[in-house]
């Protein structure tokens, strides 16, 4: 698409979808005598507390850039409400080997540009991903893809992977044939971009245009502020239950103002649900609440690089003894989340149970005598205002943690940022102990590892996310030889021993998993469309119209 203007070309299509749909409606309306309600007025507003800047599904791994992907792409499989699997565009798949996975594509769907989905798409895709920062790390482990027919795909691993079909869950194929090429030179330099270009934070193609498989395409873009979105008429899955011909998001990041929205009915589904404001939303007419035990880790990382005292084990084990995770747990947030002594949540394979919270005030102040501290030293410390659990709730928790420091002597410089800046300055690793909450992008507890403790490669991608510029190279072999073994008792056994070391070590804070809470209108048939990977498959909500929304033929 050459146009420079966005979204001219793809508004143009719409209309001409949509006057389309009026005349087959109005040519039914001869025939219908009874009042109804036309599936595609329905309409569904929502507020995050923060979206997406880039409309590039590669450029940031966020749960915001994720779910935008469910809306405007398809993954090749996506997880079910019991962390199973489902068949999106792939239908079946089998093991050829030990390294090959086999996946058998959908046939006859098309990308909202009009080009046919191919697995050259999803062959296209993993090359791309695998050059993301973000990404990159992740599909480290697919060495090759192989087109077999334009339904058929083999994805190689370099050696025996059992997650395989885990990754697959974020490969959304993109269309590889939108995405080539030159874009049409936009800077003062006069140079043109190839369209696939993945730049953080830069204006590119992928960054302001999209052409996906999804249920929705994009209508109109404003980085960080609202997005709309409108049905597409040839979307392929004609077995969703989806109703909602047009969605807008928008952000919130005042937890109290997105509460508020929702009471007053200016939008119909909120996400994230502030702890203050549960038992509120539980008994408010005309309003669904939804809760569930969350699996994000929520830690604060302490950055080796930036300060010496830092590298010193006993001085990080002091910082956590003196941490009171349960305190925080109870009183701070009051008791929607668990508190947390390692990465893995309860389930996961690396979740050990003798690993708990070791608050202990007079061995923290014994180890910080021990490492020749006793007196202390001032830190900056940064966390954003907007996430991870609700924006006043999240400084409460820093500043919480600073007062527990001072009895140690660690002076703390406290500074918070919306959650948009906040990344920016995360990347610039800009404080001495940066927050962080973090999920596994696979559904396992490797992936902790790999982007939160592993040794910082920006080759690999690995430890993109290791603020603590922590490198435990005997850590990192554990976790790849368990990466490699399919037996799933000596799996387990490596990953449990991987949290200890991590334990031992203690190159950061960790605070709690976050329970997770959504609330909508009791129009919106919210429940069957959550799971705790926190991405609501809104493309199959069912929404009940409003009033205005029903018109008599």
């Amino acid at each position: 698409m050459r146009n420079s203007n966005r979204f001219e070309a793809r508004q143009a299509a719409l209309f001409k979808a949509r006057r389309w749909r009026l005349l087959s409606a109005l040519l039914l309306c001869v025939c219908a005598l009874s009042a109804t309600a036309r599936a595609d007025d329905v309409t569904l507003d929502v507020a995050y507390d923060t979206l997406p800047v880039s409309l590039d599904i590669h450029e940031q791994l966020t749960v915001g850039v994720l779910r935008l992907a469910h809306l405007v792409f398809d993954p090749l499989v996506r997880w079910d409400r019991h962390l199973g699997l489902e068949p999106r565009l792939a239908t079946s798949w089998e093991r050829l080997d030990d390294t090959t996975l086999r996946l058998h594509l959908r046939r006859g769907v098309h990308f909202h540009s009009g080009n046919l989905f191919t697995a050259r798409d999803v062959a296209w895709t993993v090359a791309r991903l695998k050059r993301s920062p973000d990404f990159k790390a992740i599909f480290a482990p697919i060495v090759d893809v192989t087109v077999v027919d334009d339904a058929t795909v083999d994805l190689h691993t370099r050696r025996p992977f059992p997650l395989l079909l885990n990754l697959a869950t974020y490969i959304f194929p993109m269309d590889s044939r939108f995405y080539s090429g030159e874009r049409p030179a936009t800077t003062a330099d006069g140079q043109s971009q190839n369209k696939a270009a993945i730049v953080k934070g830069g204006d590119t193609f992928a960054s302001r245009h999209m052409s996906g498989t999804g249920p929705f395409e994009v209508t109109r873009f404003q980085p960080g502020a609202r997005i709309e979105l409108t049905r597409f008429p040839d979307y392929w899955d004609h077995a969703s239950p989806g109703n909602v011909e047009h969605l807008s998001e928008v952000a919130i990041g005042e937890s109290a103002t997105r509460v508020a929205a929702l009471l007053a009915g200016d939008v119909d589904f909120i996400a994230p649900v502030p702890a203050t404001a549960l038992s509120r939303l539980d008994h408010a007419p005309g309003i669904d609440l939804v809760t569930m035990p969350g699996v994000r880790i929520t830690l604060l990382q302490l950055n080796q690089r930036r300060v010496p005292a830092f590298r010193d084990r006993r001085v990080r084990l002091a910082m956590n003894y003196a941490v009171d995770q349960r305190a925080i747990a109870k009183h701070l947030l009051e008791g929607f989340v668990t508190p947390a002594a390692q990465m893995s949540p309860e389930g996961y394979a690396g979740h050990d149970d003798q690993l708990t919270p070791r608050y202990d005030l007079a061995k923290a102040r014994r180890l910080m005598r021990e490492a020749g501290y006793p007196d202390g030293f001032e830190v900056t410390l940064m966390a954003p205002n907007n996430r991870y659990v609700n924006d006043a709730q999240t400084a409460q928790v820093a500043l919480a943690v600073a007062a527990m420091l001072a009895k140690i002597h660690i002076r703390v410089d406290f500074k918070t940022l919306p959650k948009n800046q906040y990344w920016t300055e995360y990347d610039r690793r800009a404080a001495d102990i940066m927050m962080m909450g973090w999920y596994s992008d696979t559904g396992d507890s490797a992936n902790f590892f790999e982007y939160l403790t592993f040794c910082p490669d920006s080759r690999s991608g690995t430890g993109q996310y290791n603020a603590s510029e922590y490198c435990n190279p005997e850590l990192d072999s554990l976790v790849a030889l368990a990466n490699s073994e399919t037996d799933m008792r000596r799996r387990t056994s490596m990953l449990r021993q991987a949290e200890a070391m991590v334990y031992a070590d203690a190159p950061f804070i960790p605070l709690y998993w976050q329970n997770l809470a959504w609330a909508a209108s009791d129009r919106v048939a919210i429940e069957p469309v959550l799971n705790v990977m926190n991405m609501p498959y809104l493309g199959d909500v069912v929404v009940t119209p409003r009033a205005t929304e029903t018109h008599s033929r």
